[in-house]
């Protein structure tokens, strides 16, 4: 691990740069209790006879679970950057890149209080297409996507992922899903069947009165539905947080209301057996029609100009009703980071997770600067850092900067070979099969010298000497001319000497690198774009005056070195400082067509000599910064 990026000894959690090495998990069958015993619940009356009910969710195998149609796969977590808030000791807030099952699949179990989702919507492929980067599009597709098969199609996709949830939350913790009318019926029941019927808290409305569609031939649509449910008996429930107040005629009902010593007014209401006192400033508690209203399409506060963003109000709710101070919120559908973003608002940790690399730069943006704004306030509550992690997708450029010993570590956990031989030459194995992984930068192909070498080493293994074993994998960057003779002669040397090595040479940005990963891919689940590699783009900056303390900025010029990539985003920060935190109407801009701006206009509020940022990300996955100064006049 480096130490030189450790702020202190006393420092929590991942630093910059690591990798996070998936848990030893036994590929083992699921526990009979896996699902909640609702026998009597599901037993038709006998009059009807033998009737087939469906007790289990869909997609579920009784030996497998979910595992059977979206097969178990574990990669390591990348850190690629700790955002710092001046608080190193506190265990950082954690956001993660990459497929929301995987990942949560990663993470430990009973360690969350609450999880607040808003999936897709059965709405349509292209109206659920935010972000456009090609995670995106191809978790949409017909043939793998949450779109093939239909609705059971969706609600298969969406089970193994509330499966998972339902692990994650503590006995105590409690899950929000917010859907609409198209599927909020069905989802209703397939809860039903992984957390329990009697789980079941409430079907929340959420009621605008200033958004929605009208028709002439239908009542408006004016409301989405949240499901709540509990993981068990005891959940965590405060509804005197939520700060609901009694909102009461006192005029045209005095007569219904009395004033204590204290001058406060209350309201008596009496059964046969007690009498209840009901405090008009106390809140009450709040009912299932949440009456909150849509952002306005030109809010400057909190839309960020992508359509399917909820207002933080709502969000707020759920957390101070179902998650107590300093708990642990997620969402693993974070899109622009509303959940994390009122999480770290209202003190409380949080983990957030999007399959769009550029969900997950707004999130990290949003963040950064809700933390700035606290920071300002002199919030007492200190913020915790939070890092960015990638899954199943990995940053060349950050690779290349590892030291060997951790690199390899990495390749060979990837490769599905294991770091436990101890020989001189020889790095791990596959099986029964030596490993030899290459440097960490790219530019530095294996040699002849490197095959020798590695020959030699086999050469010197109990399992050569001994079980006639002679093959080798050599994992690599790159390799170089006379490295891919100098493995051909030793092959060739099958026909005429016992001392041939059979090496199998293998890129490691190479579909055979990846092929144990791709090889899982079900009718269900596409993995053949796991264990990929991007490059960052190389961003290029031009800017001009076109008035006082007015210019313009343009990155048309920047280089995407991902093979087959476009620009997808861009964000600006005019001020720039210690951390990126773009400047607010500059995170994700969008033109006529829906394509990125490529260009920026911004006015400074003052002259003097000025630091800019720029992040640029590719719809690969790729992001590039660019730091720069001017003279603004």
């Amino acid at each position: 691990m480096p130490t030189d990026e450790r702020e202190s000894q006393t420092q929590a959690g991942p630093v910059k740069g690591e990798f996070i090495p998936p848990p030893e998990v036994a590929d083992s069958d699921e526990r009979a209790d896996a699902l909640p015993q609702q026998e009597e619940f599901w037993r038709p009356p006998t009059r009807f006879g033998s009737v087939p009910v469906e007790k289990e969710p869909l997609g579920w195998d009784r030996r497998r679970g979910f595992r059977k149609l979206f097969p178990q796969v574990l990669l390591p977590f990348q850190v690629v950057e700790r955002v710092a808030f001046g608080h190193p000791a506190l265990e950082p807030n954690r956001l993660f890149w990459g497929d929301n099952l995987h990942v949560m699949r990663q993470l430990p179990s009973e360690s969350i209080d609450l999880i607040y989702i808003d999936p897709p919507f059965f709405s349509g492929r292209q109206y659920n297409v935010i972000f456009g980067d090609q995670n995106e599009l191809r978790s949409f597709s017909d043939e793998h996507g949450l779109w093939a098969g239909g609705m059971p199609g969706y609600l298969i996709w969406l089970n193994a992922r509330l499966y998972e949830m339902k692990r994650l939350l503590k006995k105590t913790g409690s899950i929000y899903v917010h859907l609409d009318w198209h599927a909020s019926h069905y989802v209703k029941v397939e809860m039903d069947k992984i957390f329990g019927y009697d789980s079941f808290v409430n079907e929340v409305i959420w009621y605008y009165s200033n958004a929605g569609g009208r028709s002439g031939r239908r009542c408006a649509r004016k409301h989405d539905v949240l499901l709540f449910y509990a993981k068990g008996a005891t959940y965590f429930f405060d509804y005197k947080a939520a700060k609901v107040p009694r909102v009461q005629d006192t005029d045209k009902f005095s007569s219904y209301f009395k004033t204590d010593p204290d001058g406060r007014q209350y309201q008596e209401v009496r059964t046969k057996t007690k009498t209840y006192r009901y405090y008009l400033d106390d809140p009450k508690i709040p009912d299932d029609v949440w009456a909150i209203q849509q952002m306005g399409q030109h809010d400057t506060t909190e839309r960020i100009g992508y359509p399917t963003q909820k207002p933080e109000n709502v969000v707020e709710r759920a957390v101070v009703l179902s998650c107590p101070p300093g708990g642990v919120v997620a969402d693993f559908f974070c899109g622009g980071g509303t959940t994390a973003a009122v999480a770290q608002r209202l003190g409380r940790r949080w983990i957030a997770c999007d399959q769009s690399r550029v969900a997950v730069a707004i999130t990290a943006d949003r963040l950064a600067r809700g933390a700035e704004q606290l920071m300002l306030e002199e919030v007492t509550t200190p913020i915790p850092d939070f890092t960015i992690e990638h899954w199943g997708v990995y940053e060349t450029q950050r690779l290349s900067a590892m030291p060997p010993e951790q690199f390899r570590a990495f390749v060979l956990r990837c490769f599905g070979a294991i770091d436990e031989e101890r020989q001189a030459g020889i790095h791990g194995m596959k099986g029964a099969i030596p490993v030899w992984v290459g440097e960490p930068n790219p530019r530095k192909g294996v040699s002849a010298a490197d095959v020798q070498d590695f020959a030699n080493a086999v050469r010197k293994t109990l399992r050569y000497k001994q079980d006639n074993l002679r093959d080798g994998i050599m994992l690599a960057w790159a390799f170089r001319q006379d490295a891919l003779d100098a493995a051909d002669r030793l092959r060739r040397l099958e026909q005429t000497d016992l001392n041939f090595i059979r090496l199998d040479q293998v890129r490691i940005d190479s579909p055979r690198f990846r092929e144990q990963v791709a090889a899982l891919t079900t009718k269900a689940a596409d993995y053949e774009n796991f264990l990929t590699f991007v490059q960052p783009p190389r961003v290029e900056v031009g800017h001009k005056r076109i008035a006082s303390r007015t210019y313009r900025f343009d990155v048309s010029e920047t280089a995407v070195l991902n093979a087959g990539a476009k620009i997808i985003n861009v964000q600006w920060d005019f001020d720039y400082g210690k951390r990126f935190s773009s400047t607010p109407g500059y995170s994700f801009v969008r033109g006529a067509k829906k394509e990125p701006e490529l260009q920026a206009q911004y006015e400074f509020p003052d002259t003097g000599r000025k630091r800019i940022a720029c992040k640029v990300q590719d719809d690969m996955g790729g992001e590039g910064l660019w730091t720069g100064e001017i003279e603004v006049s």
